[in-house]
């Protein structure tokens, strides 16, 4: 058999060779290309879970400026407050209890003494994939609290879950019982574990557990107060705040 001459070899070896480089530098390009790609896919999940908390910092600065009463609807897209009897004043029942409440959304009954209720005093807003459970924000009405609660339809309008942001935002702070408001969501899930949807063409509903004037202590005279909205209003809740103070609640000393 005849032998291939030195040269053809050193000429195919060296063909070889380049292809290899070829091969290892297309690898080396594909490998930093995944790379890259990567980084940049992780830039964006990181820029999307900030861009949520920072467009809501930059919206409440929107409303720095703005008086509460300016915020939102005008006062009268609300009804006329309405009470009722109120019982379950320190009626404290297990974490792993369910209270299934009369009103939509409630503003007295039993409800949790475990930890993590009620409520943190700095927390004033929810949205329905944080907000305490409802035997919970009970408990915090119980000690004075002055709750919004905002339903679906709310929850999906940009503009006004800003505005509601804003009327939390001029309660922030632990230095003053006055500043016991939360804002917090009313579910369609929640509807089917309590009164019912909220009254036709309302949105937004505040209550508070008042023991019928500050410093009373007949528990006959504690009624739920409720007050039903059509939009937000910050008008109608500044009137609201006052004309039932976290004084007026059977536990209005604790956070």
């Amino acid at each position: 058999m005849a032998k291939t001459p030195k040269s053809a070899k050193s000429d195919r070896q060296a063909v070889i060779d380049e292809i290899r480089k070829k091969q290892k530098g297309a690898e080396k390009r594909r490998g930093f290309a995944i790379v890259g790609v990567c980084a940049v896919i992780a830039l964006l999940i990181i820029g999307a879970a900030a861009y949520g908390p920072l467009k809501d910092k930059w919206d409440e600065r929107a409303y720095s400026d703005v008086a509460l009463d300016e915020i939102g609807a005008a006062a009268d897209t609300c009804q006329k407050v309405t009470t009722v009897s109120a019982e379950g004043s320190g009626d404290h029942v297990p974490e792993t209890q369910q209270v299934t409440y009369d009103h939509s959304p409630p503003a007295f009954g039993s409800h949790w003494n475990a930890i993590g209720s009620p409520a943190p005093f700095e927390r004033k807003f929810y949205t329905k994939e944080d907000r305490p459970e409802l035997e919970s924000l009970v408990h915090n009405l119980e000690h004075g609290y002055n709750i919004i609660w905002y339903d679906d339809t709310i929850a999906k309008d940009g503009d006004a879950m800003d505005e509601l942001r804003a009327i939390a935002a001029k309660y922030q702070g632990t230095g003053n019982f006055r500043q016991k408001v939360i804002v917090a969501p009313f579910t369609a899930e929640d509807d089917k574990e309590s009164g019912g949807e909220f009254p036709k063409d309302t949105h937004v509903a505040f209550t508070h557990w008042s023991v019928g004037g500050a410093g009373e202590t007949d528990t006959t005279k504690q009624v739920g107060v409720w007050q039903y909205c059509g939009d937000v209003s910050g008008a109608a809740f500044e009137k609201f705040t006052l004309d039932y103070p976290y004084l007026d609640s059977p536990e209005p000393n604790v956070q």
